[in-house]
This record gives C-alpha cells, sequence and structure tokens, in this order.
C-alpha cells in the first residue's frame, strides 16, 4: 500500500461512506479507523470492509493523547481525515460541553500530535514527512444565517449561533493558527447539509422517512420555511479526497450541492415518494406533517457557494436533490423493513 491514512470517527454517517469511498476508488491506500462509537458512530456503518487487508479499525477518543501518539508511532500515517465531531445542534443546546471537549480538544490534540510527528520545529518538516496533510471536516453553520439572497464564500465571516457552530468555528480557528505559527500543511473543507445511506435516525431526512412509514407525526420546526444547501454524501466525500489530494495548503474549500430546498419541501417530497413506492389505502403521508416549536436560535438559510473547488479542483455535486432523495429513501425503506 501505498499510504497508510489516520480517519477519524469513521463509524459515522459520512466517515463510513468515506472510507467505502477511499477503498472502492483507491485500494492501495490504508486506513485506520479511530472511533469512540458514541451513540451517532456505529459498528453497523462499517459492514463490509471491516476485515479488508488495509484497513483496521481503533475504539478510543480523540481527545485521548496517549493512544493517538501511540497511532502515529505505529503506522506513521501520512494524512489525517478527521471528521470525529459532535454534531447535533439540538444535543448542543442541551448539553453543550461535550461539544467543547471532543470538537475543540479533539481537534487540538490530533493536530498537535501530528505536528510533533511531522515536524522537527516551526516550518521544518522532517525527511519524508513533507507531503503529509491534515484534513479538517466542517461544516457551513460557522457562517450562521443568511438572508432570502447571497451564498457562504470561503471569505464569509465566522458568526456562529449554537454551541455546535460555535465549537466547529473553534476549531476551525485552530487549524488555520497551525498553518500560519508552523508552516502544517492543513486543508480545511465546509460542507453543506449532507444527507444519504448510513446517516444517523436523529437527523431531519431519516426522521422524516422512519416516521412517514411507520404513520407517525413528522416534526417540523416553526414554519417550515428554513433553507438548506443539501449535498449527497457520496459528492461529499469525492470532494474530499479532491482537497485532500490536490488542495492547496492553508486553503478552505467550501463544499455544497447547490440545492437549496426548505424543509416543508424536503418533508412533502419525501411523503410523495414514498406515498408512489409504498400506497397508503386511502390519504398521503403528508398529512403527518406536524408544526412544533421552533428550535432557539434556528438559523434561517444556509447555501453554499462551490465555485473554488468546482473551478480550483474539477470538483461538482452528481446528485440533485430529487435524485438524491430517491437512493435514500430506498435504502432507508429496506432498513426499516
Amino acid at each position: 500500500m501505498s499510504k497508510t491514512l489516520l480517519v477519524t470517527g469513521g463509524a459515522g454517517f459520512i466517515g463510513a461512506n468515506f472510507i467505502r469511498f477511499v477503498q472502492e476508488a483507491h485500494p492501495e491506500v490504508g486506513i485506520v479507523n479511530l472511533d469512540l462509537l458514541t451513540y451517532a458512530g456505529r459498528e453497523e456503518n462499517m459492514a463490509g470492509f471491516e476485515d479488508r487487508e488495509n484497513y483496521t479499525f481503533v475504539k478510543g477518543d480523540i481527545c485521548d493523547r496517549a493512544l493517538v501518539e501511540a497511532l502515529f508511532g505505529k503506522y506513521d500515517f501520512a494524512g489525517v481525515i478527521h471528521f470525529a465531531a459532535e454534531s447535533h445542534v439540538d444535543n448542543s443546546i442541551a448539553g453543550p460541553e461535550a461539544f467543547i471537549r471532543t470538537n475543540v480538544h479533539g481537534t487540538f490534540t490530533l493536530l498537535d500530535v501530528a505536528r510533533k510527528h511531522w515536524t522537527d520545529g516551526p516550518f521544518a518538516p522532517k525527511a519524508g514527512c513533507e507531503n503529509c496533510r491534515f484534513l479538517h471536516i466542517s461544516t457551513d453553520e460557522v457562517y450562521g444565517s443568511l438572508g432570502d439572497t447571497g451564498l457562504f464564500t470561503e471569505s464569509t465571516p465566522y458568526a456562529p449561533n449554537s454551541p455546535y457552530s460555535a465549537s466547529k468555528a473553534a476549531s476551525d480557528m485552530i487549524v488555520r493558527s497551525y498553518f500560519h505559527t508552523y508552516g502544517m500543511n492543513v486543508v480545511t473543507t465546509n460542507c453543506s447539509n449532507n444527507y444519504g445511506p448510513l446517516q444517523h435516525d436523529e437527523k431531519l431526512i431519516p426522521t422524516i422517512i422512519r416516521n412517514a412509514l411507520h404513520g407517525k407525526p413528522i416534526p417540523i420546526y416553526g414554519d417550515g420555511l428554513n433553507v438548506r444547501d443539501w449535498l449527497y454524501v457520496s459528492d461529499h466525500c469525492k470532494g474530499i479526497w479532491l482537497a485532500f489530494e490536490k488542495g492547496r495548503a492553508g486553503e478552505t474549500y467550501n463544499i455544497g450541492g447547490r440545492n437549496e430546498r426548505q424543509n416543508l419541501y424536503i418533508a412533502e417530497t419525501i411523503c410523495e415518494i414514498i406515498d408512489r413506492k409504498k400506497p397508503k389505502p386511502e390519504g398521503s403521508r403528508k398529512d403527518l406533517i406536524t408544526f412544533v416549536t421552533d428550535r432557539p436560535g434556528h438559523d434561517r438559510r444556509y447555501a453554499i457557494d462551490a465555485s473554488k473547488i468546482e473551478h480550483e479542483l474539477d470538483w461538482k455535486a452528481e446528485e440533485n436533490f430529487e435524485s438524491g432523495i430517491e437512493k435514500t429513501i430506498d435504502h432507508y425503506i429496506n432498513l426499516y423493513a
């Protein structure tokens, strides 16, 4: 194998999809997956690649410096792809401390161990480590909320509005500082809302699908007109790999699907598709849509300008929302059956 990468959070939704993508597209690359297997990281997400020769799973905490140092010593990683994070906004409102610990302290621990393993000092990479790279996965939520027009770009000022987005913004700044202070080869990607197979049940789209299939109320915050830019997970994985392989050191790349949709549209579309795939004797599953009290600090609209990664790295989203949601619903129909 040409190199071994540390992937953190590889038992989670995006991380597991990414590992599967790399194993299929770049089977020569070795992967060590470090995941604590909290509620969001599930063993079943790793089905199909856990026994491959170039894959190793390690259950552990990214905040455990001794463990991270031991893994770097054993595997001599050529790169880190850092997914591991607490990511559910509602949970960050109820219990923000875990988000600060994992997203801020965990990112710092990984960065600092990598710095000491790969460099002899500021701007002085060790021999053989000149191309070692740390890729940090972040979110468009660090930019705050948009009005009815405009797009987030890589130069949009940070304005996080939840404990979750604030913790991710802090981790982004730590990554940035390690580039400017130590000359570390880092790249950050900020993505829009992902969806697709393996997403945790608590997220919006799996919740809508599950409740629609089971005839339960479909909760929609506020008036349902909050807008998100939806990115199919396999498109995101391809963008991450391009940023890791070809992105410029110290740069940020926004990855978005150019698929802005209102939450109410999402719910209605899913109900229409499930009605077609699993017809009811009478009525529509749209009748299950129930408006609930809005989330505190709920951002109104997110939308990403992905021009930089499209032009510099020749990436584009292959799925639009309507094609991606069909595949996603088929996955969950099989899962919940």
